[in-house]
């Protein structure tokens, strides 16, 4: 059992390292992407309801609704 623990650790030791930098990146692409993505539907869904919320405070201060 420690020839083949000691082998294995070898072989670890020994294993060319691999460049990740291009894998990252693409990870850090597609976070980015998923952030927008989750703007885009919170605003959707959302914005109706603020637009009306901002013109029923600015109706009840006096001013008038923007068109």
């Amino acid at each position: 059992m420690t020839k083949l623990y000691a082998t294995m650790l070898s072989f670890i030791a020994t294993a060319p390292k691999r460049d990740e930098k291009g894998a990252t990146a693409v990870e850090y692409g597609l976070l980015v992407a998923l952030i927008a993505a989750v703007i885009v539907a919170v605003v959707a869904l959302l914005g109706t309801q603020i637009r009306t919320a901002f013109t029923t405070v600015l109706t009840n201060i006096g001013g008038t609704a923007p068109a």
